[in-house]
């Protein structure tokens, strides 16, 4: 199991993934809302877009705007369970478990916050 460094290291060799940053008026929604804020966001996006076993519009769930927490998705590769099986080897099929669920929440706040 790699760590978040590893991870993130792997990612920034990703032309594509590592094309997705925070805009000014994301880092602006971050700074009203708060960081546990984002975090409850991206746990809550976590939990209805990648956990379920076959979440609905696999591959096309998570918009690449909108919310600093869907580009950070994207840039961490958790944005559908084809991009957790590539990257993370995150077997298909079967629900996330919590510990998942937290692990990648995590990944996607460390991304946030060196954005930041």
């Amino acid at each position: 199991m790699q760590t978040i460094d590893e991870a993130l290291l792997k990612l920034q060799k990703s032309r594509f993934r590592s094309g997705f940053k925070l805009d000014d008026k994301d880092r602006k929604y971050i700074a009203d809302k708060g960081m546990d804020t984002i975090r409850r966001h991206a746990g809550d996006f976590i939990a209805q877009k990648l956990a379920p076993a076959y979440p609905k519009n696999d591959g096309k769930q998570t918009p690449m705007r909108g919310h600093p927490v869907f580009k950070a998705m994207h840039g961490t590769a958790c944005c559908c369970r084809g991009c957790l099986q590539k990257w993370y080897k995150v077997s298909p099929g079967r629900p996330l478990t919590e510990s998942e669920q937290e692990r990648l929440v995590n990944l996607i706040m460390v991304w946030i916050e060196r954005q930041l």
